[in-house]
């Protein structure tokens, strides 16, 4: 087995207790919302990774409660699309000079939940790459998401922004 596939099962057993952990009530979703949650998000990410650019309007709710988890400048909590864009999504995008891309994408679903593992590549400002490995547990409510957890390496990302003092 790869290392990045027990990378993977890792974050998938990770993201797994974790939305086991926080499910409140017995999931009274149907098979039918679990295969549409999932294809919408999947062909989201394909319509970004052809070069699309409307991803986080295209998945989640205006009132999107987003959490990265972890620590660092970045962590936290972003409330509302609107918050996320002007904070986490538009900084980065404006360091770019290729724009993030996701290039290896493993989605799963489980009633309400989808969880996306991802590997994104984008080359910032004077030529250094930028790469990531994303773990994203969204909770859909009328085919978008409306909560999210989002793991990743923070301190690549951090560096990005030019918020990591090292």
């Amino acid at each position: 087995m790869s290392a990045r596939k027990i990378y993977a099962a890792g974050i998938v057993a990770m993201a797994i207790g974790c939305v086991a952990a926080t499910q409140v009530s017995a999931n009274s979703g149907t098979m039918d919302d679990e295969a549409s949650n999932r294809k919408v998000v999947t062909e989201a990410f394909d319509r970004w990774a052809a070069g699309g650019t409307t991803f986080f309007q295209d998945v989640l709710h205006e009132d999107v409660v987003w959490t990265v988890r972890g620590s660092g400048p970045s962590a936290g909590e972003y409330r509302g699309l609107e918050d996320l864009v002007e904070r986490a999504a538009r900084p980065l995008a404006e360091r770019l000079e290729v724009p993030l891309r996701p290039t290896s994408t493993d989605i799963w679903a489980d009633g309400e939940h989808v969880i996306i593992f991802w590997e994104g590549e984008g080359l910032m400002q004077g030529g250094e790459p930028y790469r990531n490995t994303y773990a994203w547990i969204f909770e859909m409510r009328d085919g978008k998401a409306a909560n999210v957890d989002a793991f990743l390496d923070l301190r690549a990302f951090d560096r990005a922004l030019g918020r990591d003092p090292s």
